[in-house]
């Protein structure tokens, strides 16, 4: 997967377009969709080399995935390893992500989390701290509604900063859709996740992944899988009219930002 995703990383739709000063319009964008949240790592990766920094990460999820795997009550893994393959899963892949120097510290965002990994107090959240995200709960959605939820990522994360959206499909509740491997009571209405991501589509997007949709699960109505590609549909369309807006800038022609979109 990581080579896949440099290799895509690389891709420019001509020559014009790697000699463009619009960095928007002519660098790429990885949308993936899943499948284990893990992927999530091998795109960070291809981006951080194809944008040459470090990226900030919106992440939309009922839990953290920033914990450290020895933290994991298992049998197979070990402590003192951290070489170990099993400290890759699906709930440690942006705590991985940091310690490769992946993730921007300081401007990144946890959106619709209800879950811990152990106990109540802050040493739960030690490691996600230390790298620099915010966390929003699902119940902050009731103090400070939709809107204030928008404000709170984008004045966290921007318009300017290179930015990959991550959206878990359990951080909407499991009545709207079931076909997840996580599920957990209480989370976000489909509609409040699709004014969220419309709210904040001025935040410079260069990735994204809709993940842990889990078909075998869903409902004869496919409302996941429904939930899943209306999110996508989203998070294009915010791309495209994202780069329309730098073509406009730019004076470039839309030709290019079909090419590259």
């Amino acid at each position: 997967m990581s080579e896949a995703f440099v290799e895509l990383g690389t891709r420019a739709s001509s020559e014009k377009s790697q000699a463009s000063g619009s960095t928007y319009l002519h660098k790429p964008k990885l949308l993936t969709l899943g499948g284990d949240h893990s992927i999530a790592l091998p795109a960070l990766r291809a981006l951080k080399q194809a944008y040459g920094k470090p990226v900030a990460v919106v992440h939309f999820d009922a839990h953290l995935d920033t914990w450290h795997p020895a933290k994991y009550p298992s049998a197979w893994i070990d402590p003192e390893d951290e070489s170990t393959q099993s400290f890759f899963n699906h709930g440690s892949m942006f705590w991985l992500a940091a310690t490769e120097g992946l993730i921007a510290n300081g401007s990144s965002v946890h959106a619709g989390l209800r879950t811990r990994l152990s106990g109540d107090d802050a040493t739960d959240h030690a490691d996600d701290s230390q790298q620099g995200w915010i966390r929003i709960a699902t119940d902050d959605i009731d103090e400070i509604g939709v809107k204030g939820v928008i404000q709170s990522i984008m004045d966290r994360v921007g318009t300017e900063t290179p930015v990959y959206l991550s959206i878990d499909i359990d951080v909407i509740d499991p009545g709207m859709a079931p076909a997840t491997g996580t599920p957990e009571p209480g989370g976000w209405t489909t509609r409040e996740l699709i004014r969220i991501l419309r709210g904040i589509e001025t935040m410079n997007v260069i990735g994204a992944d809709i993940v842990e949709v889990s078909p075998a699960y869903d409902s004869a109505a496919e409302t996941t899988g429904l939930a899943a590609a209306q999110v996508a549909y989203e998070i294009i369309t915010s791309i495209v009219k994202k780069g329309l807006i730098e073509q406009e800038k730019t004076g470039e022609k839309i030709g290019g930002v079909r090419d590259e979109l």
